[in-house]
């Protein structure tokens, strides 16, 4: 299924935030610098499911797709596992392997790195399958792992997440792309829900 503008609605909203994001004639979703860092969130929800997209940054560009996000949180990422988007040579957060373009946000470094070319759009993809989850970038998997790994487990209890309840808990959730104040663009969103 396509995600056109009309499957997305304004996190904690019920409208599609025109104030923060634009729509253009080839259906590119695009953040407004300096607007209201508003999320956009899917309207249904999903628990298994192939996510594939294509991404632009600017120079030093940061954005993020969550996942399984329970809308009850107060921010996504209080719930929802996210996928980093970053431009690795230019944001700081580049300098990080858990904070690179590709990682598990904060928790796993990609196993490759992907530098993006700012204002190129780039090819994506997030599987998630009976608990098992793959980055895709540049058509090249960088990421692979399981939301039940022990290993894992032990790392959120112990990362900026650990007094987040609903962090990595619902077995179905809401996928949202990130508003982090710069000029991301999204396009050709398209989902296929599994099983």
């Amino acid at each position: 299924m396509n995600l056109d503008a009309a499957q997305w609605h304004a996190w904690h909203g019920a409208t599609f935030p025109d104030e923060s994001w634009y729509r253009d004639d080839d259906e590119q979703l695009c953040a407004i610098v300096g607007a209201p860092r508003v999320d956009l969130a899917s309207r249904e929800r999903y628990g298994d499911f192939i996510l594939q997209f294509e991404f632009a940054l600017p120079v030093g560009g940061n954005s993020g797709v969550f996942y399984r996000v329970d809308e009850s949180a107060g921010l996504a990422w209080h719930s929802g596992p996210e996928m980093q988007l970053l431009d690795d040579a230019v944001h700081p957060d580049g300098e990080e392997p858990t904070t690179r373009n590709g990682a598990l946000y904060g928790l796993l470094a990609p196993e490759k790195e992907t530098p993006i070319a700012p204002g190129s759009f780039m090819r994506a993809a997030l599987i998630v399958r009976q608990g098992a989850v793959e980055h895709w970038l540049d058509n090249r998997m960088v990421l692979g792992y399981r939301l039940d790994d022990p290993v894992l487990r032990t790392r959120i209890g112990t990362s900026k997440f650990a007094d987040k309840p609903l962090f990595a808990q619902a077995p179905v959730g809401h996928i949202v792309l990130q508003h982090h104040g710069e000029a991301v663009r999204f396009r050709r969103l398209s989902i296929e829900a599994l099983g």
